[in-house]
């Protein structure tokens, strides 16, 4: 079978992006068939595939579109911030919602409001969750982590240089009762005031380019420890790009950053 595909990223966290907005195309989308479009040497190549579906098709309500998002693995994942960006982008190239107004995303995390201003696209990524603080254990070192959850789960922890993580080729060890099922683990050196720089190992893709709820999840933990005020913006350096992230008064957390589709053609994958 023969289907249409779009390849899109969010500060280098790519995507593939599978139209099917009746459900008919993928059906109950495969483990097998992600893994295979996100092969970086026999697929497409990605860190995950958005499924672009009408919510009623599975039963979700709050919006007209629902992001089903798979990790690469062909693990089904709650949120991708980098994701629902690009999301929003299709949805907006293809006339598919109505361009004046905000662009509702139901995920499996609630529904996500993104609002476009040029290339740049923010999202009301919601309030954030504190946990049980934990620690996470990479080749024999281990630091302390603050548990964040932004609709999935975060373990934030502060090093004095970004190579002390390694290569992060494997998930890093973590307190299984904190987070039983896996976590994904950011780690986090400070730039200057209100600017940070990170590494993420995601949960199901392993090492990527860029996170979006990891970055909002390395922003609430940097705004605590620094306590600072809400309506404070911070900076966030990722290696695939910037995001701005602003904790707002009414304890919503805003990430703003671009959304770019390169791609697009047909594949049977």
């Amino acid at each position: 079978m023969t289907y249409h595909f779009l390849k899109g990223h969010g500060t280098e966290n790519d995507f593939v992006l599978l139209p099917d907005h009746d459900g008919t195309v993928h059906g109950d989308l495969s483990a097998d068939r992600v893994r295979a479009l996100c092969d970086r040497r026999a697929g497409l190549g990605a860190d995950g595939v958005l499924r672009v579906v009408r919510s009623e098709v599975l039963g979700e309500t709050g919006a007209e579109w629902f992001m089903d998002y798979r990790n690469s693995d062909g693990s089904v994942s709650e949120m991708c911030g980098n994701g629902v960006r690009v999301f929003a982008r299709h949805l907006l190239d293809e006339g598919l919602v109505d361009a004046d107004e905000p662009v509702a995303v139901a995920t499996r995390a609630g529904v996500k409001m993104v609002t476009r201003d040029g290339d740049l696209f923010t999202v009301d990524m919601g309030t954030p969750r504190r946990g049980a603080d934990s620690t996470v254990t990479v080749e024999g070192r281990s630091w302390p982590a603050v548990h964040v959850d932004m609709g999935n789960p975060h373990a934030v922890a502060f090093v004095s240089d970004l190579a002390d993580a390694g290569p992060l080729l494997e998930a890093p060890g973590h307190d299984r009762e904190v987070y039983p099922h896996g976590v994904n683990v950011e780690f986090v050196v400070r730039r200057g005031p209100q600017h940070v720089a990170m590494r993420v190992h995601e949960r199901g893709s392993g090492e990527t380019r860029s996170c979006g709820t990891g970055a909002c999840a390395v922003m609430v933990a940097t705004a605590l420890a620094d306590d600072a005020p809400r309506g404070t913006a911070y900076t966030v350096d990722l290696p695939g790009g910037t995001l701005t992230i602003t904790w707002t008064d009414d304890d919503r957390i805003l990430m703003t950053g671009p959304a770019v589709v390169v791609a697009r053609g047909t594949t049977d994958l």
